[in-house]
């Protein structure tokens, strides 16, 4: 397989989330007098929560200064934090862990990124045991770069952690806009859309990915259809 490097977004991609995020952001929001729609959010979902609560604050004519959306972002933090240690219905997507095995076993390496902060992300990382059942190589989250979606800063900082230096020859996988837009940016070789968290089909074609799945399965059938070489 040509493809040295898969970089998955977490929630909504790998991480089964039944709108717990946009929940969650939407009561930090009122919490400081703003009261987003749920649609309002899901259309910043993949963007940094700090961006996210930034611009809704402004949205509405409220003060968007470094400190309130810090003290905003804290608020989401520790109830993303609370929920996704004990929520039930929080847990891999489906298909996922097949999907980072056979990977694996094709000698292509998995890594992945978020919007979340790293406490986050490491949250939901520990409490499926990825790292410990070596399903995972790397992770990062938007925190640890200089500029987070739809900037390429995330996916060449898990290029150099994982030795690729041909970007190329990397996959990114996600369910956003700001997902696909990364993965251009990042020049990665094949950008794949998911429509199994916060955009429709129709939503994901219009920022024209390289292919739009309804399920992490169908990834061995495309590249398969790609030859298992890079159809850029």
């Amino acid at each position: 397989m040509t493809f040295e490097l898969a970089v998955f977004d977490m929630a909504g991609t790998t991480v089964y989330d039944p709108d717990l995020v946009a929940q969650a952001l939407q009561d930090a929001l009122a919490q400081a007098g703003c009261h987003a729609s749920l649609a309002d959010l899901r259309a910043l979902m993949g963007y940094t929560k700090p961006a996210a609560i930034r611009s809704l604050l402004a949205a509405h004519d409220l003060p968007a200064d470094d400190a309130q959306v810090a003290q905003v972002h804290a608020d989401f933090v520790q109830r993303m934090l609370a929920c996704y240690r004990t929520h039930d219905a929080v847990r891999p997507m489906t298909g996922a862990e097949e999907l980072f095995a056979w990977l694996r076993q094709q000698g292509v390496k998995i890594a992945l990124n978020t919007a979340f902060s790293q406490d986050i992300a490491e949250c939901l990382i520990e409490r499926f045991g990825w790292r410990q059942r070596g399903l995972i190589d790397a992770a990062i989250s938007a925190d640890r770069v200089a500029q987070g979606r739809p900037a390429p800063d995330m996916i060449r900082a898990l290029m150099a952690a994982c030795g690729v230096s041909d970007a190329t020859r990397v996959i990114k996988i996600g369910d956003t806009e700001v997902d696909i837009r990364e993965g251009r940016a990042a020049g990665c070789g094949l950008v794949v859309a998911v429509t199994t968290g916060a955009y429709h089909r129709d939503e994901l074609l219009a920022y024209q990915p390289d292919a739009v799945l309804d399920s992490l399965h169908e990834l061995p059938a495309l590249l398969g259809r790609a030859g298992q070489s890079n159809p850029a």
